[in-house]
């Protein structure tokens, strides 16, 4: 199995996001009640690997329809504001 790409995130303060790309090698997504991405990051040095597109290592959304054994299956992501917070967006419940 592949790791979904994340193909966009909005959240240009996160450590990671360079020219609105995630480049940390796998993020987290979410804490079995909510959404959000568990990896971001809010620190002046960015970080990640510049020439690598970032990829979904962990979904903690079993309800999730995308959710296979709390592995992302969905082919890719985007992560942005679900109003104050950061969300995967392509969160959809089963």
């Amino acid at each position: 199995m592949e790791m979904p790409v994340i193909t966009g995130c909005a959240v240009e303060g996160c450590a990671y996001n360079q020219g609105l790309a995630c480049h940390a090698l796998a993020i987290t997504v979410g804490d079995a009640r909510h959404a959000h991405c568990d990896t971001y990051l809010q620190a002046p040095p960015k970080g990640g690997d510049p020439s690598a597109n970032g990829r979904v290592g962990a979904c903690k959304m079993s309800d999730c329809r995308h959710n296979v054994g709390l592995e992302c299956r969905a082919t890719g992501i985007t992560v942005g504001f679900h109003q104050s917070d950061i969300d995967c967006l392509t969160y959809a419940p089963a």
